[in-house]
This record gives C-alpha cells, sequence and structure tokens, in this order.
C-alpha cells in the first residue's frame, strides 16, 4: 500500500482545504495510507546563511522523503496560493530539497465558484521550479468550489459527481506514483547529481 503525505497548503483553522484531504485520507483509505501535514506553525522563510531549516521545516523534509507521493490542497487567495505555503516552498527549495522527482498530486477548494484553478496553475509553475523540481500529475485538475457548503456535517463531499471525479483522479495518481518511483529509481539519470542553486551559477 502507498504511504502519501497530504499538505494542509494554508494557516486557517478553519480550511475547507483541511476538510478535503481529511475526506481523501477516510475516503481511499483501503488504496493508502495518507498522513495529512500542517504547515500553520512553520516560521517565515527567512534565508539562513548555513542553508539549515527549523526543526519543524526538516521534520516536513524528512515526511516528504519517506513518502512515496504528496498532496497538496490550496486555496486560492488574490489569484495565487498562500503566503504560508509559498513559504513553506521556499524553505524546501533552500534547505534540502525533498521534492524533487516526488510525484505531487494537487487540489483545491476555495469559496468562490473557480475552486482553486488560478492557484493550481500558480503552483505547478512553482513547483517546476530547478530547487524544487517536483513531478506534478500531469493533465488532472480538481476542484471544490462553494467549499463552505460542499461538504456536510461529517465532512463527506455532497456531490457524488464530484466523489467519482476524485475517485478517478486518485486512481491516476497511484499509477502516476508508481510509474514515476520506478523510474526515477532505475534511471539515474532523471536522479539529482547535486543540490541546484542559483548563487552557484
Amino acid at each position: 500500500m502507498l504511504n502519501l503525505l497530504g499538505i494542509v497548503g494554508t494557516n486557517s483553522d478553519h480550511s475547507t482545504n483541511r476538510r478535503l484531504l481529511q475526506f481523501i485520507q477516510k475516503h481511499f483509505a483501503d488504496q493508502a495510507n495518507i498522513e495529512i501535514f500542517e504547515i500553520k506553525d512553520l516560521p517565515a522563510f527567512n534565508k539562513p546563511k548555513d542553508r539549515k531549516g527549523p526543526v519543524e521545516v526538516q521534520q516536513l523534509a524528512d515526511k516528504i522523503i519517506a513518502a512515496d507521493g504528496v498532496i497538496i490542497s490550496t486555496p486560492e487567495y488574490n489569484h495565487s496560493v498562500p503566503a504560508i505555503l509559498k513559504s513553506t516552498l521556499e524553505w524546501l527549495s533552500y534547505t534540502t530539497q525533498p521534492l524533487i522527482d516526488k510525484p505531487v498530486m494537487i487540489t483545491g477548494a476555495s469559496y468562490g465558484k473557480l475552486g482553486s484553478s488560478r492557484a493550481q496553475s500558480h503552483l505547478r509553475q512553482i513547483l517546476d521550479a530547478p530547487e524544487l523540481k517536483a513531478r506534478i500529475m500531469p493533465s488532472s485538475e480538481f476542484l471544490v468550489g462553494y467549499s463552505l457548503q460542499a461538504f456536510d456535517e461529517n465532512g463527506h463531499l455532497n456531490d457524488n459527481n464530484k466523489i467519482e471525479e476524485l475517485e478517478g483522479i486518485f486512481h491516476d495518481f497511484t499509477q502516476f506514483v508508481e510509474i514515476t518511483n520506478q523510474l526515477v529509481s532505475k534511471n539515474h539519470s532523471y536522479k539529482k547529481v547535486q543540490r541546484f542553486s542559483w548563487e552557484d551559477n
């Protein structure tokens, strides 16, 4: 069974993205072990000279390395991702770079009708940066719009069509994880030779 890490991409205490990841965790419990990680208490990125992050950042990095794949669920703030998520990714890119070659699935929920489509598009660009270089699942976009009304009192998605859509995307992601990890492990030319840094170029 796959071991996946779900990252709540916000510091909100009442995020529907947290509810979405909790639903995914329960709904697919027979297909994957999914641990949910909170980034809301991580300090703001401050570019330390020794390139070492605080303990909380290293804990996240260790969990990413140990996971077969990562799911990031992001809201949309001002057409982009929340500052806390951007800061977290900056920590990871500047320190141990654990997302390199890691399979990633992006999901998102927002209060408006568009879900988090623009934030997800922006997040794909960020994750494609050379210091992050995640393996982002292509041609997939799971959006939960009007997310305040999307879940019942038990945290279950109300729309059966959305559940069916999510099941298809999650199935694709499990296959993507297996194929990507086989490719990376067997072909060393795809693996990171040395840590990328703009300062060294």
